[in-house]
């Protein structure tokens, strides 16, 4: 009689579709991260069309990144005499990321949205934890296509609407395949 070692069909099943599974260690700080990015890799597996873009999660991305500021203030208006004084460096996670863990970046395909100042090919900075409110920028997705609109929760309905006359808003469906996945927080586009 033989004692431990590999069984045939022993072990855990995988939810990956029979995929061999393997334990890892991981820094305990570091596991919220880990859970947030499978989730992420869940959602995105079960995405038939991501209509939206390339996701990648800011954490990591932007942890070591800093501009520097300049003292003088850049007026829209009338040109003003400017100075080459650093006041300091800026990190942009500061400004653009309140909670890294739940944050990420997405590609805009499209322009629905062109009224809110969010183009073609524009990164949106994207919360996770924040409620999405009603008349908020959200990613959505609905029968397993992601969207970038503006929710709106009236008389027990709920509708996405665009932000371009071209386009009309989305009705979703009770019964149907929805939920959001973060309110946008800031948009990144580059100047013509």
């Amino acid at each position: 009689m033989t004692q431990g070692g590999k069984r045939e069909g022993a072990g855990r099943k995988s939810r990956f579709g029979g995929d061999k599974t393997v334990a890892m260690r991981v820094p305990e700080p570091l596991k919220p991260v880990l859970e947030d990015w499978l989730d992420e890799y869940r959602i995105l597996r079960g995405l038939r069309n991501n209509a939206a873009g390339d996701i990648a999660l800011l954490g990591e991305a932007l942890q070591n990144l800093s501009l520097p500021l300049f003292a003088s203030r850049v007026p829209a208006g009338s040109p003003v005499p400017g100075d080459d004084l650093k006041e300091a460096d800026i990190d942009l996670n500061e400004h653009l990321v309140r909670k890294p863990a739940s944050t990420f970046l997405v590609t805009v395909k499209g322009d629905s949205m062109l009224n809110a100042g969010i183009h073609d090919g524009d990164l949106l900075v994207v919360d996770r934890s924040l409620e999405p409110r009603n008349g908020k920028v959200v990613v959505a997705v609905i029968n397993d296509e992601l969207t970038v609109k503006r929710l709106e929760r009236s008389a027990g309905r709920i509708r996405l609407l665009p932000e371009n006359p071209d386009f009309n808003p989305i009705e979703v469906p009770e019964g149907a395949s929805f939920f959001i996945w973060g309110v946008v927080t800031n948009v990144i586009h580059a100047v013509d």
